[in-house]
């Protein structure tokens, strides 16, 4: 007889299914999914395969786990929004694939009907992040201990979240960049840069990041030549971004960033002043 580590016996499909949880009977539960004691499943609720979901862990809503997930304990997923102007439609959360979403995590289903929260494959959440209704993340997102998104926010592909950061409601932040532990963020941040503060203000290119995700060389030198029009030429957004257009040579990453400052419609965070 073949168990796993809660000493349960696998099924036909090599699933362990705690005796101890509650599972409700039209929940969708993938091959070789673990469930450990005390978790509650939902009937509206789909685990892809090789997904594990800890101890004391909820699931409910409208939610969508994708494949080889790791749900830790009292992490709670798909749960009703904090949100006064939800009134129980029905709207969805999806996680991707290879998620890591740690202890007492929680990630609220979105607002309005039909509407989504939406993560994307291999991210970590750590222990106690918070995901607000309508949000959406990216792939390959971290975010550190304690740090939450208000509803609506979009973190784009590989951004890094420092511990206790607060990120506001509407606030896009752009891929490849990286936010300062316990920043506060009420503006947009632009791709490929490393803001800190309380509000957070831009510190300067996020190089390691943009290294470790195969950018060109050549590409990473018309980034940090668009940063630098951007921040140091004393032009507004809309001055700095016709000057991007006309000196800057054009390519994947370049074109992101002016379409990003395009959309800022919160306002970007700028230059800290005492940068050099």
């Amino acid at each position: 007889m073949e168990t796993n580590q809660y000493n349960v016996e696998l099924d036909a499909q090599g699933r362990s299914i705690h005796p101890l949880a509650v599972v409700a009977p039209n929940a969708k539960i993938g091959a070789n999914v673990v469930i450990g004691p005390f978790t509650s499943i939902g009937d509206n609720v789909t685990i892809g395969d090789g997904s594990i979901i800890g101890p004391h862990a909820v699931i409910h809503g409208w939610t969508t786990i994708g494949k080889d997930c790791h749900i830790f304990q009292f992490a709670s997923v798909g749960e009703e929004p904090q949100d006064l102007k939800f009134k129980g439609e029905k709207s969805f959360t999806f996680i991707g694939d290879r998620t890591t979403i740690r202890e007492g995590a929680t990630i609220h289903r979105a607002t309005g009907e039909g509407n989504e929260t939406r993560i994307g494959s291999d991210c970590l959440l750590m222990a106690y992040t918070h995901i607000a209704h309508n949000c959406i993340l990216g792939n390959r997102v971290i975010m550190s201990n304690l740090a939450s998104c208000a509803g609506h926010a979009i973190v784009e592909d590989r951004v890094v979240i420092g511990g206790m950061a607060g990120v506001h409601q509407f606030v896009k932040i752009g891929r490849n960049a990286m936010v300062g532990g316990m920043s506060k963020l009420v503006q947009d941040v632009v791709p490929y840069t490393i803001v800190d503060g309380h509000p957070a203000k831009a510190v300067g290119l996020n190089i390691v990041g943009i290294s470790r995700a195969g950018i060109p060389v050549e590409a990473r030198k018309n980034i940090k030549k668009a940063y630098k029009i951007l921040y140091r030429s004393g032009l507004s957004l809309a001055e700095a971004v016709a000057v991007i257009e006309q000196e800057v040579e054009s390519g994947d990453e370049v074109e992101h960033f002016l379409r990003f400052l395009r959309n800022a419609d919160r306002g970007i965070c700028r230059e800290r002043r005492d940068i050099e």
